[in-house]
């Protein structure tokens, strides 16, 4: 014989198929495969609905699944979003802006994602700003304040930063370098 088993059934309370590598239940292959992305990272409820959706397993089942986790804990969205904008502005400096899009992408529901971004403090969101320029002023140095003005503002705008505050701060952080505003525009002045 060659070593595996004489019959094609598997062993009572192996829920595995006959090489060992899948779940044949559709439910049990829904939970390992649940558990295994939850190990590598948090996910969102949709995230982990649109990994079982591409694995094929039925949406009835996969709502039982993501029902049971979410009840024992182990999906939880508002948690999760607290943790993203949190990790998100402290580890790149994104504003509310960039973290609310950011979660929406992830398919956080909307109240959750104004709540979380609600929880970013506008004072400690303008402190950010000003870290991040004040980071980047070295890297523009010697070049046309109107040109620093431009890349600086695009960089916060890039992170999700409002031009109003983009631009204030910016300006101030030049100012406090001495460089020569008479030469950048003001964006609420209108052309002429």
């Amino acid at each position: 014989m060659s070593g595996t088993p004489s019959s094609p059934s598997t062993p009572p309370g192996n829920s595995r198929g006959r090489r060992g590598d899948a779940p044949a239940d559709p439910e049990a292959k829904a939970r390992e495969a649940c558990l295994r992305l939850l190990s590598a990272s948090p996910r969102t409820r949709a995230q982990l609905a649109d990994a079982l959706r591409r694995r094929n397993i039925p949406d009835d089942v996969a709502e039982r699944v993501l029902g049971r986790f979410t009840d024992v804990g182990l999906i939880d969205d508002e948690a999760f979003a607290q943790a993203w904008v949190q990790s998100r502005h402290t580890g790149r400096g994104l504003a509310r802006r960039a973290l609310a899009a950011e979660l929406r992408h992830r398919g956080v529901a909307d109240d959750t994602v104004n709540e979380a971004v609600e929880s970013l403090d506008p004072a400690r969101e303008e402190e950010t700003a000003r870290a991040l320029v004040t980071r980047r002023l070295r890297a523009t140095r010697g070049a046309d304040p109107a040109k620093r003005m431009r890349r600086l503002v695009g960089m916060l705008a890039r992170k999700g930063y409002p031009p109003g505050l983009s631009y204030r701060v910016v300006k101030e952080a030049l100012a406090e370098e001495g460089a020569d505003l008479d030469s950048v525009p003001d964006p609420q002045e209108p052309l002429d």
